[in-house]
């Protein structure tokens, strides 16, 4: 099952980017590039993502539309694409 979630990027004053997700409660990302910062908030999304899956009774949050994000200055918005497989008896 494949999941797309909006992260915003920041560049911080030590030079190291910061990312966050505003639908997936406290996952964050860093990286000394973007492109770091992009493929790290990619594994913690995966990871938590899984984690909510593996719960009794997952609760996904819904999908913000990129147009409602409220960036600042600098700011980068990435959609976050994160496959996960399911195998058979994941559900028991």
């Amino acid at each position: 099952m494949k999941f797309v979630y909006p992260a915003i990027f920041h560049k911080n004053e030590q030079g190291i980017y910061q990312g966050y997700f505003p639908d997936l409660e406290c996952c964050y990302a860093q990286g000394d590039t973007l492109e770091e910062a992009v493929d790290n908030a990619n594994e913690a999304a995966r990871v938590w993502l899984s984690a909510e899956l593996e719960d009794e009774n997952p609760q996904l949050p819904p999908v913000t539309d990129r147009q409602d994000i409220e960036t600042k200055e600098g700011d980068t918005v990435r959609n976050i694409a994160v496959t996960i497989r399911f195998y058979e008896g994941w559900d028991e």
